[in-house]
């Protein structure tokens, strides 16, 4: 369902005809094999595609407006390779509206001691000349990143390709559909939210939809597909025997079969990539969507429970970051804690609603009472995470701005079985430490529900907030929670007043 292979970014170099010809052919060759060497580093998703050197206004703005015009170009890489005078670039940036990182960089790796002179010394100009484009585009207050060292280096085309994947979550956002089915939980606040203002900031457009609508899309399932869904099943997990062909609960495996379908049908019909359920708008449905929604995610669909269609919308951008890498996404809450001191962790969970990218096992297909919904026993997939480094993440509506919450966390082992507990789940220690994390976290007003991760790091995430332009605040293994308190209070003095 989400493929960058075929998305690009579009490597733009800055110079001026001040050096001469000579001088410019030298500066598109450079860029032409820094652009090949881009493409060829295993971390970079998408093609970097080279585009002519620019030396005037005009082909500055004109390479701007033609990006914005294209659509699989997910965003720029500026580089100066001279001293490109930046008062030319003020009409390309107005007019730019992709994102661009600024590779502060230079072709060569060393100077050239013995042989280094003044025309060399004019060629190679990206140190003052990367200062010059610095300085236009702080004076514009344009949002991006700079990531700064030889463009072989490792750490570099790191840095670049976490920009990437967040410009390619921020493209994939511009006009993706998300559907509620149903309304929010009644009576809760933090899944509430500005539709429009989201629309505005985000490109992504949230639409509510009847469960009829939904309904009539289930009811319409074949019995022959819902035969081939359920022999997937059984292909794919450790189904437990009640819900084989003969068992007593076989039927609720075809009616969890005929919502997935359905649900699959309404979705890709509608060209949605996110979508919301809540368990007290099920009229019509005969369980819970648990097991639908499970495998939903792990084909690249945002989630959100209780109509939380934020975080389904931040569920899917993490899906797109993350696509091709180890590690899996999923929709997830903290939901019970282990305080003993020492040992504080936190067990994740939700209903039923984890997706099975971060199993580390192959699940196990299950049937078991939920006490929640008012509907029969629905069917899940049950399994633990997979141990190692992970993230959480929350967006929020602060009613004048949105504000993005990062924690890292380390996921480990469950500390003990847990037969009685019938949902997939995962155990983390959060960073820097249980007290602190979840004190951090409540002051920054950051939602119950989240997007985890194992795939997508903090970096990628504060890099498509940056893109998106909204406030972001980490919690990790340097918080301090004085120190924390003086961040949010400085945020909201600076966005009070922006």
């Amino acid at each position: 369902m989400i493929d960058l292979s075929k998305k690009e970014v579009w490597f733009i170099t800055g110079s001026q005809h001040l050096y001469g010809e000579e001088a410019l052919q030298t500066v598109a060759e450079d860029a032409q094999k820094l652009t090949q060497g881009l493409n060829e580093a295993d971390k970079i998703p998408v093609q970097i595609k080279y585009k002519p050197v620019v030396t005037n206004r005009g082909a500055i703005r004109e390479i701007c407006q033609e990006a914005n015009k294209n659509e699989d170009c997910i965003g720029l890489i500026t580089w100066m390779h001279t001293f490109s005078p930046a008062k030319m670039w003020i009409g390309g940036l107005r007019a730019l509206n992709k994102p661009f990182v600024h590779l502060h960089t230079q072709f060569n790796i060393e100077i050239p001691w013995q042989e280094i002179d003044m025309d060399f010394m004019n060629l190679n100009q990206s140190a003052h000349g990367g200062r010059e484009f610095g300085f236009i585009a702080s004076r514009m207050e344009k949002k991006r990143k700079v990531v700064v060292g030889h463009w072989q280096e490792n750490e570099v085309q790191e840095s670049l390709a976490s920009w990437i994947r967040a410009a390619a979550a921020h493209h994939d956002a511009q006009g993706a559909r998300v559907a509620r089915f149903g309304d929010n939980m009644r009576g809760v606040a933090v899944t509430e939210g500005d539709k429009v203002e989201a629309e505005m900031k985000f490109g992504y457009v949230v639409d509510a939809f009847g469960l009829g609508d939904l309904v009539e899309y289930v009811e319409a399932v074949s019995e022959s597909e819902i035969k081939k869904l359920t022999d997937e099943y059984e292909q794919r997990y450790k189904v437990e025997e009640t819900l084989l062909p003969g068992g007593d609960k076989y039927q609720s495996l075809r009616e969890a079969a005929r919502i997935e379908m359905g649900m699959r049908k309404f979705l890709k019909d509608g060209d949605f990539k996110a979508f919301t359920t809540n368990f007290e708008n099920l009229h019509g449905l005969k369980q819970l969507p648990g097991l639908a929604v499970q495998r939903l995610m792990k084909d690249g669909y945002g989630f959100g429970a209780e109509g939380d269609w934020k975080t389904a919308a931040l569920l899917r951008a993490m899906k797109v970051m993350g696509i091709g890498l180890k590690g899996g996404t999923s929709f997830m809450e903290d939901y019970t804690y282990h305080l003993v001191p020492g040992e504080m962790r936190v067990l994740g969970a939700h209903m039923l609603e984890v997706c099975e990218s971060i199993s580390e096992d192959t699940p196990s297909m299950e049937i078991h009472p939920l006490d929640i919904g008012d509907r029969p026993d629905p069917v899940r997939l049950v399994f633990d995470a997979t141990p190692g480094p992970g993230i959480n993440a929350s967006v929020i509506d602060l009613g004048d701005r949105f504000r993005m919450v990062l924690n890292p966390v380390k996921v480990e082992p469950p500390h003990k079985d847990l037969p009685k507990l019938p949902v997939a789940r995962a155990l983390w220690k959060p960073l820097p430490d249980l007290k602190t994390a979840a004190r951090a976290w409540i002051l920054a007003g950051a939602a119950h529900h989240s997007g985890f991760s194992q795939a997508v790091d903090d970096e990628k995430l504060k890099d498509f907030a940056r893109i998106a332009d909204i406030e972001c605040v980490i919690i990790d293994q340097d918080t301090e929670i004085e120190d924390f308190k003086k961040e949010l209070r400085w945020n909201q003095l600076y966005y009070k007043n922006k």
